[in-house]
Order: structure tokens, then C-alpha cells, then sequence
């Protein structure tokens, strides 16, 4: 539910309501912060999520020099980022961001038996990304072509999860979005950029991709600067595939995200200087 709406959602699952944003003026102030170096990286799923959910969040850049610095690193739990704030809640791990929401807003399957669904395809989206990630920052060159044949049967699992449900028309789970659909999309979108042409042979995969990424919410951040000037990996890898060096200097420059501080307010698309 986005905000606004003067609604609140029946609880179910486990989901908690959340006030209606003419409640209070406390509601002008977005109930999320991000905390993250200036990719898209494990954040990507959790900024989809929350833009086609029309959610207001804040977004704190940390560039490398704050963190090699230290203090911010001693401060946060594992040692590590992304950092998740929904207002005296502090989170870390990029799952539990993703799981968490899925409680609050509703997405996280109709019954028990859908919510285990949904754990088990985000959970092999953690492989197959763990997978990614190892190549990216670490065998890029040497591996990609290997992993890249790989590919297909990394893939395959996902397809078939979908023919199994309502012949795949729908979402990965049922018949209502859940946080395992952004972790996915966003887990496909990138292995387009890696691999192009990976989907072709998977019919179903492909037509999920283009009609989650046609969500009016979705494809309004998908192509909006927030997104688009984000390098995909914080070493580099990738940039030219999704926009070149320009892209990337730009995202990598805090002053051009609206500082250490924003706001990024669904409701109208508009930013707010933090």
C-alpha cells in the first residue's frame, strides 16, 4: 500500500499495519533510511521493493573514504553494510531487509504454505547471487565464460517454478507480488547485463521479467536517475554493459545523489534534499 491511501491493511500472516501518511505530520518524514556505498548491489531488490510499494525512504550514501575510516564500520553489527532503519528498528543483511518488509507490507504469500514457497525461491536466489558475487569480485576474467555456459541450468529452477504456478502469468508465488519477486527480478535484470540473451531460452522468465519491470510504480524507478546512475558492483565490473564509465563516475560521486542524505518519495517522484 502506498501511502496516503487513509487505509489501513488487515492484518494476516503476521503483518503489522501501518499508519495511514495523513495521520500525523511525523508521516512527511520517510519510516525507512538505507545505509549503503553508492551501488546498486545488495540494495537493488529493497529500492524496488519499496518504490513499487510506494514507499518513502531515506537514503544515506557512505563513500569508501567514510568507511575505510572506521568508525561507521565498528559500529554496524557484522562489520558490513547495507544498514536498514523502519524507524527504531535497526536491521542489517540484505534478506532479512527483504523478509522483514515482506511482513509488514503484505508480502509474504496468502497462508503459511506460500510463505514457505517464498522462502525457498529467495533462497535460491542467494545462491545463484552468492554465485554472481564471487565471480564478479573475484574470477571475473578468467571465470566469466564458464560461469556464463553454466548459466542455463542455474536458470532452469526458476522456470519451472513458474510453469508450476498458474502456467507462469503471474508471480513467482500465487497470485500476488512477494518480496522473492524483486530479489528475483532484480537477479535477473543483472544477469542480463552480464549475459545477454540469457532469458531467451526460457520463455516464462522472460515475460515475468517484462511484465514486473512494466508495474507503473516499477518501471517509473527502474528508469529513473536513482537507479540508472548506480554501477551494478562496487569494483567496476559491469559498467559498460549498463551505461558506460559516465554512469559509473556519476553514481560514484556523493554530491551527485544529493549528499550523504535524501529522500526518495514515491508519492509524486520527487526528491527531497535530507
Amino acid at each position: 500500500m502506498g501511502p496516503g491511501e487513509g487505509r489501513l491493511r488487515a492484518p494476516r500472516l503476521g503483518v503489522l499495519p501501518r499508519a495511514p501518511a495523513n495521520l500525523s505530520l511525523s508521516a512527511a518524514v520517510p519510516p525507512y533510511t538505507v545505509v549503503y556505498f553508492p551501488v546498486r548491489g545488495r540494495c537493488a531488490a529493497l529500492r524496488m521493493l519499496l518504490a513499487d510499494q510506494g514507499q518513502s525512504w531515506k537514503e544515506e550514501v557512505v563513500t569508501m573514504e567514510t568507511w575505510q575510516e572506521g568508525s561507521l564500520k565498528a559500529s554496524c553489527l557484522y562489520g558490513q553494510l547495507p544498514k536498514f532503519q523502519d524507524g527504531d528498528l535497526t536491521l542489517y543483511q540484505s534478506n532479512t531487509f527483504l523478509r522483514h518488509l515482506g511482513r509488514t507490507l503484505g508480502l509474504y504469500g496468502k497462508d503459511q504454505r506460500e510463505a514457505a514457497l517464498v522462502d525457498m525461491v529467495n533462497d535460491g536466489v542467494e545462491d545463484l547471487r552468492c554465485k554472481y558475487l564471487s565471480l564478479i569480485y573475484t574470477n571475473y576474467e578468467a571465470g566469466k565464460d564458464d560461469y556464463v555456459k553454466a548459466l542455463p541450468g542455474q536458470l532452469k529452477p526458476f522456470e519451472t517454478l513458474l510453469s508450476q504456478n498458474q502456467g507462469g502469468k503471474t508471480f513467482i508465488v500465487g497470485d500476488q507480488i512477494s518480496f522473492a519477486d524483486y530479489n528475483l527480478l532484480d537477479l535477473l535484470l543483472i544477469h542480463e547485463v552480464l549475459a545477454p540473451g540469457c532469458l531467451d531460452a526460457f520463455p516464462l522468465l522472460s515475460a515475468y521479467v517484462a511484465r514486473l519491470s512494466a508495474r507503473p510504480k516499477l518501471k517509473a524507478f527502474l528508469a529513473s536517475p536513482e537507479h540508472v546512475n548506480l554501477p551494478i558492483n562496487g569494483n567496476g565490473k559491469q559498467f559498460e554493459e549498463q551505461g558506460g564509465l559516465g554512469a559509473v563516475t556519476h553514481a560514484c560521486n556523493p554530491s551527485t545523489l544529493g549528499g550523504r542524505g535524501r529522500w526518495i518519495t514515491r508519492s509524486g517522484d520527487r526528491d527531497h534534499p535530507g
